[in-house]
């Protein structure tokens, strides 16, 4: 737990980032394996499960069952890559007092220098892991579940404020969203082309005072909100 006192490397939030990133950019964060998401991570594609499962037998429910168990990762722990944790991405969901932190790092120093990305989290938060990473770590997160490649499920029109980090047609639907009434710069955004939580991974981001309204593209991988009131899909 006192891993958390460490500042995250990639975005930070109340940290605006200028201009535009390069999509080449970014050979620390995401192997540009996350652009979609999740067999079934996303709230709406939980729904959608779950509206199917009368009608598997089962035999075929319980085979899902334990290959979702042999990919999940406790929200506590030091994981080596590739003997621990596979590389891929990640969903940890429910988190709501902001003491979940998690960490990518390069060998298991615990130095500094070792940190390649991360995040303290309320709500939700994907992460790649990457197959050169030598560690990872989750101190106070509910577990992490494994997620696919491909986009899936009925896509939200309404975004909580400061519900942490959804993934673009999985989670919530592209288009332009409006927050309003946020009164002490504390509402951050972030749209992201993957989820390895370097600089290079952040496309554009904001602190709000008043209102924000931004445009999320379809071509976007991730939308993050912290501290905001609820966007509500204008356009």
């Amino acid at each position: 737990m006192g891993m958390k006192g460490k500042v995250a490397l990639g975005a930070v939030v109340g940290v605006v980032v200028i201009g535009v990133v390069s999509a080449n950019a970014g050979n620390n964060g995401d192997g540009g394996t996350s652009g979609g998401t999740d067999k079934g991570s996303s709230a709406s594609a939980e729904r959608e499960a779950g509206g199917k499962k009368g009608t598997r037998n089962a035999k075929d429910t319980g085979k899902a069952e334990v290959a979702e168990k042999k990919a999940a990762v406790a929200g506590d722990g030091d994981f080596q890559v590739g003997s621990d944790i596979k590389p891929g991405t990640y969903r940890t969901t429910g988190n709501s007092d902001g003491m979940c932190y998690w960490e990518r790092a390069k060998d298991a120093s615990g130095e500094m220098d070792s940190l390649l990305a991360n995040d303290n989290v309320t709500g939700t938060s994907y992460v790649t892991v990457k197959a050169t990473d030598k560690l990872f770590k989750s101190s106070g997160c509910n577990d992490w579940e494994a997620v696919g490649k491909k986009a899936q499920g009925s896509p939200a029109a309404r975004i909580p404020g400061d519900g942490g980090m959804f993934a673009v047609g999985a989670d919530i639907a592209p288009g332009t969203y409006k927050s309003t009434g946020n009164t002490d710069d504390s509402c951050y955004w972030e749209r992201a082309k993957d989820a390895g939580h370097s600089v290079e991974s952040i496309l554009a981001n904001d602190n709000v005072n008043g209102t924000a309204v931004v445009r999320i593209s379809a071509s976007d991988a991730y939308f993050k909100t912290n501290g905001c009131k609820d966007w509500k899909k204008t356009g």
